[in-house]
C-alpha cells in the first residue's frame, strides 16, 4: 500500500506543474543546466585569477620586448640604407667634381648635421 500512495503523491506533484509546453508529460521535469555552479571554491577562483593576471603581465612584457627588438632591427636597416644612399650620392658627385672638393663638401655637411641635431 505504501508504494501506491507514493505514486499518487508524485502524480499530484506533476499535475501541479501544469501541462508541459512540448506535450511530453511522461518525461521527468528537468532543472536548468548549470555545469559550473558550486564546483569551484572561492579560494580556487581567486588563485586562478591571480595566476592568469600574472601570466598576462608576463606575456605583455614578452610582447613589448619582442616589439622593441623588431623596432631596433628596422631602425638599423633604415640607418644602413641612409648611409648607402649618402655614399652613392658622394660617388656621383665625385664623378663630376674634383676629389678634394667632394671631401670638403662632406666635412661641411657633417658640421651642418651636428649643428642641426
Amino acid at each position: 500500500m505504501s508504494t501506491s500512495t507514493a505514486t499518487v503523491g508524485t502524480e499530484k506533484k506533476q499535475e501541479l506543474q501544469g501541462m508541459r509546453r512540448n506535450g511530453k508529460q511522461w518525461h521527468q521535469p528537468r532543472k536548468a543546466f548549470r555545469p559550473g555552479s558550486g564546483l569551484t571554491s572561492y579560494e580556487k577562483r581567486t588563485k586562478l585569477r591571480t595566476e592568469t593576471a600574472a601570466m598576462k603581465v608576463k606575456e605583455k612584457e614578452m610582447k613589448e620586448e619582442k616589439e622593441a627588438e623588431r623596432k631596433q632591427r628596422v631602425q638599423s636597416i633604415k640607418e644602413k640604407r641612409a648611409a648607402k644612399e649618402e655614399k652613392e650620392r658622394y660617388e656621383k658627385m665625385a664623378e663630376k667634381m674634383h676629389k678634394k672638393r667632394v671631401e670638403r663638401l662632406k666635412r661641411k655637411e657633417k658640421r651642418n648635421k651636428l649643428l642641426n641635431s
